[in-house]
């Protein structure tokens, strides 16, 4: 159940990661996903006791460049691109669209981040397949046992609040945007 309970997690994580490269492009994107390393990190060290006993000198490197990832990070949320840049992915756009015979106006719509009035509902097949991954992943739920791994609760506590609320300001933020489409 763990190795699945991990996977469901990992998917959902490149879910947004699809949304931030859709909405936000790749050059944002995927170096904004890569914070995951941070979370991880602070799981690690506040939940489950890692780097216990490991010198003042390796938490330093440690802390040190996960905080040079951190400024980096937000060096790429804050930055923008110039209006010649954006021209070229306009003109990259319209060729590619051309090519695939694309509808332009879809194609200039979807770049400028807005919504497009084509609408497709759910089909049976996906809510099929939603339902039959939610019981596979709540059978094995229901006959998994806890690991035996010692871990600070409070800090654990802390962390899933925190990153539920992460998650829900930014899916609600994602929601205003896009609607999910």
């Amino acid at each position: 159940f763990w190795l699945l309970a991990g996977g469901f997690v990992w998917v959902v994580g490149d879910l947004f990661q699809q949304y931030a490269v859709k909405y936000a492009g790749i050059t944002r994107g995927i170096p904004l996903s890569n914070t995951n390393q941070l979370w991880g990190l602070m799981w690690g060290i506040l939940v489950f006791g890692e780097l216990r006993g490991a010198p003042h000198s390796v938490f330093a490197q440690v802390i040190g460049g996960s905080i040079v990832m951190a400024l980096g990070a937000v060096v790429i949320a804050l930055s923008s691109v110039s209006r010649s840049e954006h021209l070229r992915w306009e003109v990259a756009a319209a060729r590619e669209g051309s090519r695939y015979g694309v509808d332009p106006e879809y194609t200039r719509s979807r770049l400028a981040g807005k919504d497009v009035s084509v609408r497709r509902g759910r089909t049976w097949v996906d809510w099929s397949v939603v339902t039959i991954a939610t019981a596979t992943i709540i059978v094995f739920a229901l006959a998994a046992r806890a690991p035996q791994i010692a871990l600070r609760a409070q800090w654990a506590a802390t962390l899933a609040i925190v990153t539920l609320g992460m998650l829900g300001g930014a899916g609600f933020a994602l929601w205003k945007t896009t609607r999910f489409n």
